[in-house]
């Protein structure tokens, strides 16, 4: 594996180990964020070490995933996931204090989403 491309999935582990984290400590926005986070850097790795180039400079997931033609599940999470790279830490975007926003039972179904997204691009 080329070393780019090794080094966006180490810190996409490092995102997903965060967003556990983050649930833990009860940093519900953070868990969200860093769920997106750790999809996206997964994604961009896989997309340099497949495509030989530099990922495409967007944060949406579906955008990103499209050279992978992911089933239907896989859109449907990232779907999920896609707004909240800005609803979670934009009280503009969210309509409100993204600190106050979430709750635990959110924040695990995005850890959730992304584990599964991150364990399908393995497999891919």
């Amino acid at each position: 594996m080329r070393e780019e491309a090794r080094n966006w999935l180490l810190q996409s582990d490092a995102e997903l180990h965060a967003a556990e984290g983050a649930v833990g400590y009860g940093s519900h926005y953070l868990a969200a964020f860093c769920a997106h986070q750790a999809v996206e850097k997964a994604l961009k790795g896989h997309y340099i070490e497949r495509m030989r180039d530099a990922p495409p400079r967007t944060h949406n997931l579906l955008d990103l995933a499209s050279f992978l033609s992911p089933p239907e599940a896989v859109k449907a999470l990232l779907r999920r996931l896609n707004p909240h790279y800005s609803v979670a830490r934009y009280p503009d975007a969210a309509n409100g204090v993204p600190a106050q926003l979430y709750d635990e039972t959110t924040a695990r179904e995005l850890v959730t989403a992304a584990k599964e997204i991150v364990r399908w691009l393995a497999s891919v």
